[in-house]
């Protein structure tokens, strides 16, 4: 049960990311064009973000595990070396 918890965090976080970056696109639509009209590009371009991120997280969470590749994506190679250098 916890492992599908934490899977379905991981599916979130990579969901979340262009759809963040599509509500933003839509509200500086919206601001910029506050008519239906922009209201109907907002919420596109916002949709848009949401069905993005639904493929993606999809496409991986079927190539590998979701969070294998959140955690790769924390991961900070680089400090690992310091202790080797010392």
């Amino acid at each position: 049960m916890g492992k599908w918890i934490t899977r379905i965090i991981a599916w979130l976080q990579i969901v979340v990311s262009p759809l963040l970056i599509g509500i933003v696109i839509g509200l500086i639509i919206y601001y910029n064009i506050p008519s239906k009209t922009g209201l109907v590009l907002a919420v596109a371009v916002s949709a848009a973000g949401l069905i993005t991120g639904v493929i993606w997280a999809c496409g991986v969470w079927k190539k590998r595990e979701t969070v294998e590749f959140i955690s790769e994506i924390h991961s900070s190679p680089d400090l690992y070396k310091l202790n080797e250098k010392e």
